[in-house]
């Protein structure tokens, strides 16, 4: 006989001939291939029903009372009548196409928890070790051609009746010969959440008795029926069309449940000439605890969580997540992550320590395969594309550029040095704007966006800010605390706030170096990393990738990043000095080349420049000799200092602008007072010079030169006076005495 006619396999018969197998489904018990036997032992599982007719009443396909009168589904019949069968007539109903063996799957059960169904489970299989046993069983058949013998071994081995003892046999028929077949099924006998409607003509109400009606039973042995009926299936369905019209996020159970019963507002009053609904008498709608419980058991819980929130909310905190973010990310630095957030602390200005110039805003960019921080910027302006490209300059300018900008030792935790990315997920205002058009068709293959108000599709990022507002809050002084903005905590003190621009720049350095070389990353290291001895960081990620050969690297000049990504503006070239934002800058090639020479003799005129914003200690311009930009510095006499970021300057420049009202308010007034002292001092003079003349009326005043050697003789000698001054006044003194002499004599010779 075939292999698939032994013991416990099944087959299909469709033969309508033979009397003792009819159509249906049959489970092998015993093939005995004895010569003396030659026959196969099966029993009939299941009957294919030809027409309803043939089906008992009460079942499926039964007549209509019969339907109506059952109110419970009915046990399975018994099966496991032993049918012997020639060997031969199933090999030709095999080959007439009559015999079908089939594999049927039962469906997976766990096994028993609570301890009496474990004991139940173990006293089944005691029974019935007879009946698992293939030789005991054929021994029991062949010696009392029967089940016979087997069934008493069973009773007298566990104690079970002789009915359970067949009930068990006819689960091992129809399941299979497996000690799963004896598994308890409690779980079907009434589990909770299956729904058991009240329906007219159908089953009553169940559940504690009213007090009216215990009372009526007690004392007059008089059965009341329910004032408040049971749930039926029309007021299932009628409450959950009424709940199905709330949009989510559903409200409180006492909210939704009101706005349920409106639906079940179906008498109609009148008052006051108008038609009002109101709700029915008691009893012919349903109790709010019934549709608090009708809304309560017909979902599920993920359903429930669904209502209690909105769709957006759902798919980007609830959802559940079928995949990893570095999903199609062919290796590191194939695609990064850009994202900017207001820091959660204050500055202070950098020129003026007292000065708080207010929370920055802090870009990030992450490398998506090895979740390292390729660079981040720290700026005072909003968010822009313009921002967004300073950032990406950062994260591929040479540390000893960016070291030379920020004043700082700027470590590598990265190697190689991270080069432009292949792919860019950015904001959605970012990558709409035109200047980001621009920039991406040169540098940047491909960039995307993730959807409107979905930050979880580009959750890394936001990750990384979490961890560095989470390691600022406890070490620096004026940190706020984003997470406790619940527990109405969030207030931040600016006062205590002692960063500068600078320095949170050099903080935020070092935070994220110890990121790329400690952060654990020990669940992302495949069978091969953990041969070639990768270190679980994400910096050890990045350089493993990059030496595999799945990294992606492209060169690009560093004159080409700074015209691409660091803002524009316009220089001057004066007479002394290129002029950029009110600072001077020189270098060797402007020197040579002579340009304030130029400026100077033939007018100034501008030069197309890029500066970075954090420092203001150089400036890029186009080279007129060679190819490339040239770079230049800041000189020393410059009102700015090389440290200086761009916007601190901007704000010095600002509140001397806002000074200048007050400025020139307190000079008019020291100019005014001035002019009065001034008027004071003319007008004394004029009274003193005009009592002097007319005192002198009479007499002739003594010639000019006369009256200021007279002057100076009178005033004291303070310090020697030069030769040729002291020259000129004797010659003076010597003439007005020769005068006086002579005038004297004059008067002595006209004397009588």
């Amino acid at each position: 006989m075939d292999c698939e006619l032994i013991h416990n396999a099944c087959f299909r018969s469709d033969a309508r001939s033979l009397p003792v197998l009819k159509p249906g489904v049959y489970r092998v018990i015993l093939d005995l291939p004895e010569p003396a036997i030659d026959s196969i032992v099966v029993v009939h599982i299941t009957r294919d029903k030809e027409s309803p007719s043939e089906a008992p009443e009460g079942e499926e396909g039964g007549n209509e009372a019969g339907k109506k009168k059952r109110k419970r589904k009915p046990p399975p019949p018994l099966v496991g009548d032993l049918i012997w069968l020639s060997r031969g007539v199933l090999l030709g109903l095999k080959n007439d196409g009559l015999l079908t063996p089939i594999e049927i799957e039962r469906k997976v059960v766990d096994p028993p928890t609570k301890v009496k169904y474990i004991e139940e489970h173990v006293l089944r299989c005691k029974a019935m070790a007879c009946f698992l046993d293939i030789e005991r069983l054929a021994d029991g058949i062949l010696v009392h051609h029967g089940l016979a013998g087997l069934v008493r071994e069973a009773q007298k081995v566990s104690g079970l009746s002789r009915y359970t003892v067949y009930n068990l046999w006819s689960r091992i028929c129809r399941f299979g010969f497996s000690e799963r077949s004896l598994t308890p099924r409690h779980d079907l006998q009434g589990a909770p959440g299956v729904p058991r409607p009240c329906d007219p003509d159908g089953r009553k109400k169940a559940g504690r008795k009213t007090t009216d009606q215990r009372v009526a039973w007690v004392t007059r042995r008089e059965v009341l029926p329910p004032v408040q009926p049971g749930m039926s299936s029309e007021w299932t369905f009628r409450i959950l069309a009424a709940d199905g019209v709330i949009k989510p996020p559903k409200p409180k159970m006492p909210t939704r449940v009101q706005t349920v019963l409106n639906d079940f507002r179906t008498k109609a009053v009148e008052v006051n000439g108008d038609i009002k609904f109101v709700l029915p008498d008691r009893g012919l709608y349903p109790a709010r605890r019934q549709i608090a419980r009708v809304l309560s058991t017909t979902f599920s819980a993920l359903e429930k969580l669904r209502q209690s929130t909105t769709e957006k909310h759902f798919d980007r905190n609830l959802r559940g997540l079928t995949g990893r973010n570095w999903k199609g990310v062919a290796g590191p630095g194939h695609t990064w992550a850009i994202d900017s957030t207001i820091a959660d602390m204050f500055l202070r200005s950098s020129l003026n320590r007292s000065w708080i110039i207010g929370r920055p805003i802090v870009y990030v960019i992450v490398d998506v395969w090895s979740t390292a921080v390729v660079g981040f910027h720290v700026c005072l302006t909003g968010p822009s594309w313009d921002t967004a490209k300073v950032s990406l300059f950062n994260a591929v300018a040479s540390p000893d550029l960016m070291g030379a900008l920020w004043a700082l030792d700027w470590r590598r935790s990265l190697v190689p040095h991270p080069t432009l990315c292949f792919a860019l997920m950015c904001d959605r205002g970012e990558y709409l704007s035109m200047k980001h058009r621009f920039t991406a068709a040169k540098l940047i293959p491909l960039t995307r966006y993730a959807m409107p108000y979905r930050p979880d599709l580009k959750g890394l990022v936001e990750v990384l800010h979490r961890i560095e507002k989470d390691a600022q809050f406890f070490f620096v002084p004026g940190a706020l605390d984003a997470r406790r903005k619940e527990m109405e905590k969030w207030k931040g003190d600016p006062s205590k706030c002692v960063f500068t621009l600078p320095q949170y720049v050099a903080y935020l350095h070092q935070l994220f170096t110890l990121y790329n070389l400690t952060a654990d990353r020990s669940k992302r290291l495949d069978a091969h990393m953990i041969s070639a001895g990768v270190y679980p960081s994400p910096s050890g990620l990045w350089s493993w990738g990059h030496q595999t050969g799945i990294g992606f690297r492209r060169h690009f000049p560093e004159s080409e990043l700074i015209a691409e990504l660091l803002p524009r503006s316009v220089a001057t070239v004066g007479r002394s000095s290129v002029v950029h934002a009110k600072c001077d800058y020189m270098s060797e090639v402007v020197k040579q080349e002579q340009w304030t020479a130029i400026a100077r003799n033939f007018g100034s005129w501008e030069l197309p420049t890029h500066y970075y914003p954090g420092s203001m200690s150089r400036i890029w311009t186009p080279n007129p000799a060679e190819p490339g930009l040239l770079t230049l510095e800041l000189t020393d006499e410059s009102r700015a200092s090389a440290e200086t970021p761009y916007d601190d300057w901007l704000d010095a420049q600002a509140i001397q602008t806002m000074r200048q009202p007050d400025q020139e308010h307190q000079a008019n007034q020291e100019i005014q007072r001035s002019r009065d002292r001034m008027q004071a001092i003319v007008e004394s003079a004029k009274s003193q010079t005009a009592a002097a003349l007319q005192m002198a009326s009479g007499a002739k005043p003594p010639p000019m030169r006369e009256a200021r050697a007279m002057e100076v003789a009178a005033q004291p000698a303070v310090s020697k006076q030069p030769s040729s001054e002291q020259k000129v006044l004797d010659e003076v003194r010597e003439n007005a005495f020769d005068a006086y002499y002579a005038a004297y004599r004059d008067a002595l010779k006209g004397a009588p």
